[in-house]
């Protein structure tokens, strides 16, 4: 089989992965509280995650971290999976998943916004647009289509969705001015990350033993959405000839998330969650081109 074909093999299989997230952590959610959803499910992560450095020879690796390895592997897995997925999560048990998970592909712009201070990026006028584009997308499904009057049904809710992306662009930010070997990264990320999770978990109280449907449920989102499918996603961008064919990929999955929704969920997907995403990814697509025309990329 060619590389490309290899790449889109599993670049797809990531992408239809994630496309179920969003389902399973509202199904999930229904039987475990949201705190034990990320305390358990990130669990599972850290240990798909060690098992792939098995799989890979990689453990060798860790004994060769310095103290200031650790730490910077401290301060990401506060980022995430703990900050991260916990205000995210909370967002899912207050809104319906349809806008819960539309409203979390706002993170490329607020990476954007973020690389203004962090990274001294300036940003044109056609990256303006794009923020604009993205955040009326916002607007338009935290008001379910009701501009207008500016009537939020759970402005809690929407902030958190949107809140979340904030601790994702500041981890993206972290992770990527850190040049070790990916896996090894998430899996000390998740592992400083759980173990921070469990002692909040622990002072709180609250840690429950979840019912058969949560086990399931945790399981899934802990291999689909935080383990397995990050590695499936970097083996599609190793082995195709230009990263930007399967990259231009991910864009599939807000779209198809939302039939999942509809059909494993039994929401009816709103006007107004369709043409809000629609806009968000405008967005971000606008962005990419205006990146392109400063930094055209040549293979």
């Amino acid at each position: 089989m060619k590389s490309q074909n290899k790449a889109y093999l599993f670049a797809i299989a990531a992408i239809l992965c994630w496309s179920t997230i969003a389902s399973a952590f509202k199904l999930t959610l229904q039987h475990l509280d949201y705190l034990n959803t990320l305390l358990y499910s990130s669990a599972v992560a850290t240990l798909v995650l060690f098992v792939l450095l098995l799989l890979q020879r990689k453990t060798s690796r860790i004994k060769q971290l310095s103290k200031k390895d650790l730490i910077r592997a401290t301060v990401r897995g506060a980022l995430n999976p703990f900050l991260y997925y916990m205000v995210l999560l909370k967002a899912y048990d207050l809104l319906k998943a349809q806008e819960a998970g539309t409203l979390n592909y706002i993170w490329p712009i607020t990476l954007v916004l973020l690389s203004i201070p962090l990274l001294k990026q300036k940003i044109g006028w056609l990256s303006l647009l794009a923020i604009f584009i993205s955040f009326s997308g916002i607007l338009v499904i935290s008001t379910e289509g009701r501009i207008t009057s500016l009537e939020f049904r759970e402005p809690l809710g929407v902030l958190l969705a949107v809140g979340s992306s904030i601790f994702w662009a500041l981890y993206w930010i972290l992770n990527l001015k850190d040049k070790k070997d990916e896996v090894l990264k998430l899996f000390l990320n998740f592992f400083f990350g759980t173990s921070m999770i469990l002692v909040w978990m622990l002072i709180r109280g609250q840690i429950i033993l979840p019912s058969l449907a949560g086990v399931f449920g945790t399981l899934y989102i802990g291999i689909f959405e935080m383990g397995l499918t990050f590695f499936l996603w970097m083996m599609g961008l190793k082995y195709s000839e230009n990263t930007a064919r399967v990259s231009n990929l991910v864009y599939l999955s807000p779209f198809i998330s939302l039939l999942i929704i509809h059909f494993a969920v039994n929401e009816a997907i709103l006007p107004a969650t369709i043409g809000g995403l629609i806009l968000i990814v405008s967005g971000i697509l606008l962005q990419h081109l205006s990146r392109k025309a400063k930094h055209p990329i040549r293979k």
